[in-house]
């Protein structure tokens, strides 16, 4: 497990992960991309316990995601199995797990203050604290990702699973886009990963 996951953490996290993780029926594993999730915990039919994380996360997104998906384990192994999936008990968990974490050894300087602001109260996934998220993408590898903040106004734009939107007004925090095929109105976080639809250019006659 510890060259496997020095691979993907921050040196100066390892020892503590990996303290965390010293548990014979817990595993972590490994997995390609998933666009709808960066990790997930499971309670196994037989016993056991598994974490799965998405191999292409930035050292410090991987790391955040792991104990997110520790402090469920923890949780449940603290309160039992009928808490809800980010509530109190989970919120505890992940405060504890991450306190040792949040330092300057561990996190760039420039991350440290989102990170602990985040904390305060941690929500489900990082990726609804926008500040935070698009503070994090800094670090991943460069890429042709557009956010939905950058899409000019009325532009096209696409998801991964193919559906195609119109950028519309910005509504407080979230941005308005209609559904090109359904016309149903949907509301996007400002750092949600789109592809912008270069209109085809018109024949020459």
């Amino acid at each position: 497990m510890q060259n496997t996951l020095q691979q993907y953490i921050p040196q100066q996290a390892l020892q503590e992960v990996l303290q965390l993780l010293q548990h014979d029926n817990l595993t972590v594993k490994i997995k390609k991309e998933r666009k709808t999730r960066h990790g997930d915990y499971k309670h196994l039919p037989n016993g056991k316990h598994q974490i799965t994380i998405n191999s292409n996360l930035n050292q410090y997104r991987f790391l955040i995601t792991l104990i997110h998906e520790i402090a469920h384990f923890e949780a449940y192994k603290e309160f039992g199995r009928f808490i809800k999936p980010h509530g109190f008990e989970w919120k505890r968990s992940f405060q504890h797990l991450m306190l040792p974490l949040i330092n300057p050894e561990v996190f760039p300087g420039k991350l440290l203050p989102l990170i602990a602001n985040h904390f305060k109260n941690p929500k489900a996934t990082s990726d609804t604290d926008v500040k935070l998220s698009l503070a994090l993408k800094q670090f991943d590898e460069p890429n042709n990702k557009t956010y939905i903040f950058e899409v000019p106004f009325g532009m096209n734009f696409k998801l991964y699973n193919g559906k195609v939107f119109k950028k519309g007004k910005k509504r407080v925090k979230r941005y308005e886009c209609i559904e090109i095929n359904t016309g149903k109105l949907y509301l996007f976080n400002p750092n949600a990963e789109v592809k912008i639809v270069i209109p085809a250019k018109a024949g020459i006659s």
